[in-house]
Formats: C-alpha cells, sequence, structure tokens
C-alpha cells in the first residue's frame, strides 16, 4: 500500500511539474506576443495630419518623402494634404476633414498666420493637439513652431550672397510667395534689416508676392525687367519664384547683367545654376523636415516636448528657442555642389 501510494505521489508530482514547465511556456510567449500587440497598437493609433502650403510642386513632394519615411520607421499613420493653390481657405478645408477624421496631431504651414485661427481652434477644443511647421501662426494657436532655420540667419545670408555678386551697389527686386506667408515675411524683415546696415548703396525697389504660381512669377519678372532696365538683381525666395525668374531673364537676353539668388530646391534650378542664371540658391531638406515634424507630433502625442539639444534620429540635433524649434543651418547650391542633391 505504501509502495503504490508513493508511486501515485511521484506521478502527480511529475505530472504536476510537466505541466508547471508546459503553463509556464505558453504563458511567457502569449506575454511576449500580447506586449507585442499592444504596443503596435499603441503606436499605430496615432494619426498624425500634415497640412502643406500648396500641392503639385518638387518642395512638396519632397516633404511627403520624408513624412512617409518617419511613418514608416515610427509606425504611425499620417495624412497630408495641401490645396491646389496657396491659399488659407483650401487649407481651412483640409482642416476641417482631419477634424471630422479626428486625427491626434494637426501639424501645419500656414498660408495666414491668423485666418485659420478659428478653424484651428475647433481642433484644439476637439482634444487635438496643434503644431506648425515650416510657416507659422499666431502662438496662441499652436503649440510650438518647427522652423527650417534661424529667420534672422536665412534672412541676412540672403541679403550678403546678393550683395557679395552685386559689389554691394545697384537696385533689386524680391520675388516672396504668398503675401501672408509668416516665414517668407521673416526672411525679408531681416533681408531688410542686413540692407540697412551694412549695404548702404544696394536698393529694395518692390516685393512682389507670385502666390506660388510660375506663370505669375514668370510675367512679374519680365514686367520688373522691362520696367526697371538698370536692374542688378532678384532676390527670388519660395519654390517657384528662381526658376520663373531665371526664364524671364534668359527670354530678355539679361544673362549675365541681373544677379538671381533664389530658394528653391536643387532640381528645380539646376540647369539655371550650371549655366550660371542663377548664382547661388540656399535652402535645407525638406525631407528631413518632414521627418522632423512627424517625430515630434509622434512625441507630443505622448505628451514629450522637445528640448534644446535634442537628437533626431536621421535629422540630427535640433535647437529649442522658446516656442521655435529650429532645425538647423541653410545650405548654399552652387555649381560646384548641386549635382550632389536629388531633390
Amino acid at each position: 500500500m505504501l509502495r503504490i501510494f508513493i508511486t501515485v505521489l511521484v506521478v502527480m508530482i511529475s505530472a504536476g511539474c510537466s505541466g508547471k514547465q508546459q503553463f509556464e511556456v505558453i504563458y511567457s510567449s502569449d506575454n511576449k506576443l500580447l506586449e507585442e500587440e499592444q504596443e503596435k497598437e499603441q503606436h499605430g493609433s496615432y494619426t498624425i495630419g500634415i497640412v502643406s502650403k500648396i500641392s503639385g510642386i518638387s518642395y512638396y513632394h519632397a516633404v511627403r518623402e520624408g513624412v512617409q519615411e518617419a511613418a514608416d520607421d515610427l509606425g504611425i499613420e499620417v495624412m497630408i494634404e495641401a490645396p491646389v493653390d496657396a491659399t488659407w481657405e483650401g487649407q481651412e478645408k483640409i482642416i476641417e476633414e482631419m477634424i471630422l477624421s479626428e486625427v491626434d496631431v494637426l501639424a501645419i504651414s500656414a498660408n495666414d498666420p491668423e485666418k485659420l485661427g478659428p478653424v484651428l481652434q475647433k481642433a484644439k477644443e476637439k482634444g487635438i493637439r496643434v503644431i506648425t511647421w515650416d510657416s507659422d501662426t499666431n502662438p496662441e494657436f499652436r503649440e510650438f513652431y518647427i522652423n527650417m532655420l534661424d529667420p534672422e540667419i536665412l534672412g541676412r545670408h540672403l541679403m550678403d550672397s546678393l550683395a557679395l555678386r552685386t559689389n554691394e551697389s545697384g537696385n533689386y527686386i524680391i520675388l516672396t510667395g504668398s503675401e501672408t506667408s509668416a516665414n517668407l515675411n521673416d526672411w525679408i524683415k531681416w533681408i531688410k534689416v542686413q540692407n540697412e546696415e551694412y549695404y548702404p548703396n544696394l536698393h529694395l525697389l518692390e516685393t512682389i508676392a507670385t502666390d506660388e504660381n510660375y506663370e505669375k512669377a514668370y510675367n512679374s519678372s519680365v514686367q520688373m525687367i522691362e520696367k526697371y532696365p538698370d536692374l542688378a538683381g532678384i532676390l527670388a525666395i519660395s519654390t517657384l519664384n528662381p526658376p520663373a525668374a531665371a526664364e524671364a531673364v534668359k527670354t530678355l537676353n539679361k544673362k549675365g547683367e541681373i544677379v538671381i539668388i533664389g530658394t528653391t530646391t536643387p532640381n528645380l534650378i539646376k540647369e539655371d545654376i550650371k549655366d550660371g542664371t542663377v548664382q547661388v540658391n540656399t535652402l535645407w531638406s525638406p525631407q528631413k523636415l518632414g521627418y522632423l515634424t512627424v517625430s515630434l507630433a509622434k512625441d507630443l502625442c505622448e505628451d514629450i516636448l522637445p528640448y534644446d539639444g535634442q537628437v533626431i534620429p536621421d535629422v540630427g540635433t535640433i535647437k529649442v528657442n522658446e516656442e521655435m524649434i529650429i532645425m538647423g543651418l541653410p545650405i548654399d547650391f552652387t555649381k560646384e555642389n548641386i549635382d550632389q542633391y536629388d531633390f
């Protein structure tokens, strides 16, 4: 009887140990799968709405590449849209649609710093976080602004670039995008400051808004060249203005007489740089700007705010100045280096 009891006890212990071991394996596996699924669901639940100024231009496509790359790397959803024309009304309509889609964060490159206020306030009341990138709104409408670079550094640099190539004298014009674009207006402010402080013999004649429209930019360039026969330079800021100004200069046989300093994507201006119609083009990486915007928006979903000196993978070290995040320094594209860039 004792022998039977001992045998049964051994079998029970063995079965218990075997069962325990099997249970532990299944439990561990299920836990791991559950954690991975929860993590995936957590990140996948974030949706970032990105609104650009205007669609159909190379700058927008480059930003879009960076946005999608970040979304893939970070495992989140993105919606990126832009109006056909660079208007605040077109952006407002897109924002309304994104509010209905219940995005977690709205990131806006604003065509107007004030008029988008009511719809952005509506988004905030719905619990949507709002930030700006590329072009700011009034500060009360967003949490922080992601700037490509310090507007003072860029504005002064553009003026220096023109002065260097005009012997610091002569008349020039500025071609800008939308007249309500906050980032472009900041650049123009610092262009004028640098002009006044250091180049008394350079004179700004007119500032013309071309509304991100190539035909308007070309026609405005032709009119200004014909209106001012002694025109020495064109500061063509915004994406479509530099190639349009270059075409106008070639059409009127003014190549070599008028200096063009641009701010567009390298692929749009490459041939004009190579043939000497445009002397220098200054920009940054739109792909990195898109990547940075998505990265900081995703952090915001987790209540993580950017900080000075933060290192963003695939972007670099950012600078934080109160509510403005600065991505980096400008890049000059010239004959010597423009073939190194493809965007």
